[in-house]
C-alpha cells in the first residue's frame, strides 16, 4: 500500500444525476482489482441512514458503497450527515454523533469548523486504503453556495483527485448542463475534470455522436462514458427523488401494499425486498386519491414524527388508517411509524416538536417519550410471539438496525420481538408491539423486511386473510451479485483506462 491513497471523485451536475450508483461502481470495480477500496462522501444530506459497527451514523449511500468495495462501513467515510427536520433545520450529525440542530444560516456558519473533521477523516482513509473513491453533492457549479463549500471542488483541491462530471441525459438538456457547469467552475477546479459521463441514456448512442464531439469542442474535456438506462440491476436508492408512486414488478398483484409517503419519509430502502416478492405491489400514498383499498399499509420512518403526524391528519390519511385497520387490514409501523400507532407522543425537552404532547392513532397500547440522547445500534434479534401477522415465524432470528429518539413505554409485556444483541454486545431488550389480534405490528427495527422468514410470513399472513395464496419464494435479490453486475455494466460503458491513467493507476 502507497502512503496515500489515489483518488477518483464522481461529481455530478445536479441532484440525482447518478453519482452515487457510479461511486458504487467504482468501489466494486477497484476492489474486483485488487485494491483496498474505501468510498467517502464529506457532507451527505438524507434521511436515508444507517449504523455502522459501532454505533455511528452515516448515510445508507456510504453504507452501500462500503458493501460494494467489501470493506465494514465506517464513520470516516461520511464525517457529516445533514438530517432535515420540520422548521427549515437539519440534525448535523458529526462523525456518526448528532452534534447540533442547525438552520440552514447557521449550518453555514459551522462549515468552516466541519471542514477540519472532513479534511482529516478523508487524509485517515487514504493512510489506511490503496484506493478512495469519493462522491460530491448536488453541483459544484452553485455560485451562491461555493464560497461555504466542503464537499465538491474543495475536497477535490484537497487531494488534487481526477474528477468524473455526471449528467443524466433523462431529464433533458445534458449538454447545456455538462457545458454550464465547466463554464462556472474556476480554471483550477476546471484542470481536475477528466471526462463527462452522460448517465441514463435511452436510444441509439449513434445519434449521440456529433453532441459529443461538440462537447469536448465546447469543455476541453472528453465524455468517457455514456451509460444506458438499466432497471434490471437492483441498487438502494440514495434519496427520496428516487421513489416512484408505484414500484415497478414483473409479476400479478395479489397483496397490495400502501407505504404512506412521509414528507420526511426516512430508511424508506426497508420496502426494497417486498417489491421483489412473487404477488405484492408496493406503492407510495401521498393522498386520499392514491390510499385505494390495500391489504398493508406501512408506517414508514421519519425524521420528524410528530410533524409529519400532523400532516397525515391534514391530509385525512390518518383517519383513513384507522377506518382501514378497524375494518381487517393490517398495518405495520417502523421506528417513527410505531411512534405514531400508539397512543400519546410526549415530548416535554422539545426533542422533536414544540408540542409537549401529541395524540398518537391509538392503534397500539404503547406512549412514546422523546430524549435528546439518539439510539443507534445494528441489532440481531428474534420473534417471541408467533401470532398474527408473525404467526408464521416464532423464534426466527432477526437482524437490523435502530434509529431513534424516543422510547416506547408499554412495550416490556406486549414486545413481540427480543433484542439480544446490539452493536456486538448481548443485551435482554423487548422491542415493539402487537395488538390483540395480532394485525398491527410496530418495531423500531429498521431492515425488518430484509428478514426472509418474517417477510414472507407476514406476506402470507396478509394474502391468507385475503383469500390468496402467494406463489413459491424466490432467491432474495444477492446484494453481492448486484455489485458485480453494476461493475460489469459500467466496465463495459466506461473507459476505464482513462480513469486509471489520471489517477496515477497502472493499466
Amino acid at each position: 500500500m502507497s502512503s496515500l491513497a489515489n483518488v477518483v471523485m464522481v461529481q455530478g451536475t445536479s441532484s440525482h444525476a447518478g453519482k452515487s450508483v457510479l461511486a458504487t461502481a467504482l468501489c466494486r470495480i477497484f476492489a474486483q482489482d485488487g485494491y483496498a477500496v474505501a468510498p467517502f462522501k464529506a457532507q451527505n444530506m438524507s434521511l436515508n441512514s444507517f449504523v455502522t459497527p459501532d454505533g455511528g451514523e452515516i448515510g445508507r449511500s456510504q453504507a452501500v458503497q462500503a458493501a460494494a468495495a467489501m470493506v465494514e462501513p465506517r464513520v470516516e467515510m461520511n464525517p457529516v450527515l445533514l438530517k432535515p427536520e420540520a422548521e427549515a433545520r437539519s440534525q448535523v450529525v458529526v462523525l456518526g454523533r448528532p452534534q447540533a440542530r442547525k438552520s440552514a444560516r447557521e449550518y453555514y456558519e459551522l462549515k468552516q469548523q466541519l471542514w477540519i473533521h472532513v479534511t482529516e477523516a478523508l487524509d485517515t482513509l487514504r493512510r489506511e486504503y490503496d484506493v478512495v473513491v469519493i462522491e460530491g453533492a448536488g453541483s459544484p457549479a452553485e455560485i451562491n453556495l461555493k464560497q461555504h463549500d466542503i464537499v465538491n471542488m474543495r475536497v477535490a483541491r484537497h487531494t488534487n483527485a481526477p474528477v468524473l462530471l455526471v449528467g443524466d441525459i433523462d431529464r433533458g438538456g445534458v449538454f447545456a448542463q455538462i457545458v454550464g457547469t465547466m463554464v462556472l467552475l474556476e480554471p483550477e477546479e476546471r484542470a481536475l475534470v477528466i471526462g463527462h459521463v452522460i448517465n441514463k441514456f435511452r436510444g441509439d448512442p449513434a445519434l449521440l455522436t456529433s453532441g459529443l464531439h461538440l462537447l469536448e469542442e465546447h469543455t476541453g474535456v472528453p465524455a468517457i462514458g455514456l451509460l444506458p438506462y438499466f432497471f434490471d440491476i437492483h441498487i438502494p436508492e440514495e434519496d427520496s427523488l428516487g421513489l416512484e408512486t408505484v414500484l415497478p414488478s414483473d409479476h400479478e398483484t395479489l397483496v397490495d401494499i400502501a407505504v404512506i409517503r412521509l414528507p420526511h419519509i426516512a430508511n424508506f430502502d426497508d420496502f426494497d425486498p417486498l417489491r421483489h416478492e412473487p404477488g405484492a405491489r408496493v406503492r407510495y400514498v401521498r393522498t386520499l386519491d392514491d390510499f385505494g383499498q390495500p391489504d398493508l399499509i406501512v408506517l414508514p420512518g421519519s425524521k420528524t414524527t410528530v410533524d409529519d403526524l400532523d400532516w397525515l391528519r391534514r391530509q385525512g390519511l390518518a383517519d383513513r388508517v384507522v377506518r382501514a385497520r378497524e375494518g381487517g387490514t393490517s398495518v405495520i409501523g417502523i421506528c417513527a411509524g410505531f411512534q405514531m400507532l400508539g397512543s400519546e407522543l410526549r415530548d416535554p425537552q422539545a426533542v422533536e416538536s414544540s408540542k409537549p404532547s401529541t395524540p398518537g392513532l391509538g392503534l397500539l397500547a404503547t406512549d412514546t417519550m422523546f430524549h435528546a440522547a439518539k439510539v443507534t445500534h445494528q441489532v440481531t434479534a428474534r420473534v417471541t410471539q408467533a401470532r398474527g401477522l408473525l404467526r408464521g415465524c416464532g423464534g426466527a432470528t432477526l437482524t437490523g438496525y435502530e434509529i431513534h429518539m424516543g422510547m416506547a413505554d408499554g412495550t416490556p409485556a406486549a414486545g413481540p420481538i427480543a433484542i439480544e444483541t446490539r452493536s456486538g454486545q448481548p443485551v435482554a431488550a423487548l422491542d415493539g408491539a402487537l395488538d390483540d389480534d395480532g394485525l398491527t405490528l410496530g418495531t423500531y427495527l429498521h431492515g425488518l423486511f430484509h428478514n426472509r422468514t418474517l417477510r414472507r410470513s407476514i406476506l402470507d399472513a396478509v394474502a391468507n386473510r385475503k383469500g390468496v395464496a402467494l406463489p413459491p419464494l424466490r432467491d432474495d435479490v444477492d446484494p453481492d451479485t448486484e455489485y458485480n453486475n453494476l461493475a460489469a455494466f459500467v466496465r463495459e460503458h466506461l473507459d476505464m483506462a482513462h480513469i486509471r491513467r489520471a489517477m496515477g493507476l497502472p493499466i
